[in-house]
């Protein structure tokens, strides 16, 4: 055979891998509400576990090396477990990790612990913790939880999915329907939100109020490197002839467009709070004014199957849907208005049941909302639908992540009340160090990096792997080997003191 003739083989082989891996993601349907709930069930279950064991045998202070590894093997290693080997019995799983920690319960706590969790509680409880040198906002241990988890996952999937071992239903519906990594990006849409309210409230701690001229020029300094990330992503994919999805976004748009655009339009619509003090509002109206238009023009049909012949056409899936993860945002920010500051009322002792029902409450109505909204028999009868970012799907993404944060603050509240006791800034930092995953905190505070990093090994591995063809057992073995690289890397900067400010 010729050297042409070889070559030609060759693309053509290429060829048809890439269409095969891009028939392997397309028109999926997803799976039900419940099982990704049941999946999701296990990241606060397993914090639940770590708890105990923290709590009870002070297990992960010091940190050693065997610390490490266990840390590793329950706030990776589970979750890894839970979309793979676990995917079918998420049930049996989450069993099997309350038995370990009711087991690990009954066993009478260490010395160490019981004089670390004697100490806080001397410090007298305070109305008014400024007065103790601590500041108006604090780092919670439950939301470090929740954030590390969402990005353990979130890397977990962009790299499991390309591989058979992944259920299909996990993976992202083409249209209507609800899946594992339809909630992942809300979820990482909606967690962003919690951590952009943080300035805001130091705004209004301090009595300032930045005009809107300031908050559009900062907002667009914190888009670019966004925007530049999603260039180069566009011209990784279009270069190298990566397979993709069309459907997810469009021709030219990616996720990185998405999350780039967002902070100048959340600056305009912080004005709106003058006429809507409410991010929740402005959240729920922006998402219903938005699925008017879809239902009474031809928007949706446009969407789902217009013509391709423009670059505004060519990228509709991803402006369009950019209004509703603009929407979930806004919720984000208004959950983070409720979470992130100190005092919620009361002494810090009965701050912490304050937060517990301001947050349940939240969550009440948000699940009430979806039932309202996609009950057939009781409610509207809408679709969820990712690729439209409709207002269903925006309401599944924030009740849901509002149950999640829930169920890690009650963890936290549970195991260690010390934290919401401290009396000064030493005993709250000790407080936190104690009651965090030291894997979790490594991944939340380089969050955006660590899914970049998470973005070029999955790259690599698909270009140098048939990902398609490869069993079993060797697909466990990438993905550990892959999240064994992405934790150390995340563990080592936070081990070093570098955050990366993307």
């Amino acid at each position: 055979m010729s050297e042409p003739d070889t070559g030609a083989n060759a693309a053509r082989i290429a060829h048809s891998y890439k269409q095969l891996k891009e028939d392997f993601v397309s028109n999926l349907s997803g799976g039900s509400v419940i099982e990704v709930a049941q999946v999701c069930a296990v990241a606060p279950v397993v914090t639940l576990l770590w708890s105990v064991l923290q709590s009870r045998q002070s297990f992960f202070k010091p940190y050693t090396p065997l610390a490490f590894v266990i840390d590793y093997l329950l706030n990776v290693g589970a979750l890894l477990l839970s979309v793979t080997l676990y995917s079918s019995s998420p049930i049996l799983l989450n069993i099997l990790l309350l038995t370990a920690a009711a087991f690990i319960y009954t066993v009478p706590p260490s010395s160490s612990s019981k004089k670390k969790q004697a100490k806080p509680g001397n410090a007298k409880p305070t109305a008014n913790p400024s007065s103790q040198g601590l500041s108006a906002l604090s780092t919670k241990p439950f939301l470090t939880n929740y954030r590390g988890n969402m990005l353990v996952v979130t890397c977990i999937c962009i790299l499991a999915v390309d591989f058979r071992l992944f259920p299909r239903r996990f993976a992202k519906v083409e249209t209507w329907g609800t899946s594992l990594m339809d909630m992942g990006v809300g979820s990482f849409v909606y967690s962003a939100g919690i951590v952009a309210s943080r300035p805001l409230l130091k705004e209004r701690a301090e009595g300032k109020a930045t005009p809107l001229g300031t908050r559009l020029i900062r907002s667009f300094r914190h888009s670019l490197p966004l925007l530049a990330l999603g260039i180069v992503r566009l011209l990784s994919v279009k270069g190298l002839d990566y397979a993709e999805h069309v459907t997810e976004y469009g021709v030219h748009w990616n996720f990185f467009f998405t999350l780039g655009f967002l902070p100048p339009f959340v600056a305009l619509f912080q004005s709106a709070l003058a006429v809507v003090p409410s991010y929740a509002g402005l959240a729920v109206l922006l998402s219903v004014g938005y699925q008017i238009i879809l239902e009474t023009t031809g928007l949706k049909g446009w969407i789902l199957v217009g013509a391709r012949d423009s670059l505004l056409s060519m990228n509709r899936e991803g402006i369009c849907s950019f209004w509703g993860y603009l929407a979930i945002f806004l919720a984000g920010q208004d959950m983070g208005m409720v979470v992130l500051p100190r005092s919620l009322g009361g002494t810090s002792k009965t701050s912490a049941k304050v937060l517990l029902t301001k947050m349940g409450s939240w969550a009440a109505a948000w699940t009430a909302l979806y039932f309202l909204t996609t009950d057939y028999k009781y409610g509207a009868g809408l679709s969820v639908s990712r690729r439209l970012a409709n207002l269903p799907y925006m309401l599944w993404v924030v009740a849901f992540n509002q149950g999640l944060l829930f169920a890690f603050a009650a963890v936290d509240v549970m195991f260690f009340p010390q934290f919401y006791s401290a009396g000064d800034a030493r005993a709250e930092k000790e407080a936190y160090e104690t009651a965090t995953s030291r894997v979790l905190k490594a991944y939340n505070r380089n969050g955006l990096a660590v899914f970049l990093l998470g973005n070029l090994l999955t790259g690599l591995v698909n270009m140098t792997v048939p990902t398609l063809h490869v069993g079993g057992l060797a697909t466990m073995g990438i993905l550990v080997a892959y999240m064994g690289a992405v934790t150390g890397v995340a563990v080592g900067l936070d081990a070093w003191n570098v955050t990366i400010k993307l």
